[in-house]
């Protein structure tokens, strides 16, 4: 099994940056793809930003520019860099990891973590 914890939420005036971090622990498991995800109150979950192996990167259009999604391998965590917040990106935000383990692929997730931008 695979378990992964985020850090790094809270309340943050208009404007201002955060970052998150996730890190995956268990044994035997390799890690393909890592992303993150958000869900506001009464919004369906959006993807925000995705990195794979090949620090290939994706992002929602609402973030590019302002976001910046990183991993290191060695740690076994991706971050999310969040700059000039912005009150509409206020949500739960959640990691995924495309893991491997004893040949089968599985989607993990982690707990989520409140982001706040409001004055």
């Amino acid at each position: 099994q695979v378990q992964l914890v985020e850090s790094g939420g809270g309340l943050v005036q208009p404007g201002g940056s955060l970052r998150l971090s996730c890190a995956a622990s268990g044994s035997m498991f390799v890690i393909f793809s890592m992303a993150w995800y958000r869900q506001a109150p009464g919004k369906q979950r959006e993807l925000v930003a995705v990195i794979t192996t090949g620090d290939n990167t994706n992002y929602a259009d609402s973030v590019k520019g302002r976001f910046t999604i990183s991993r290191d391998n060695a740690k076994n965590t991706v971050y999310l860099q969040m700059n000039s917040l912005k009150p509409e990106d206020t949500a739960v935000y959640y990691c995924q990891m495309r893991v491997r383990v004893a040949g089968q692929w599985d989607d993990y997730w982690g707990q989520g973590t409140q982001v706040t931008a409001s004055s």
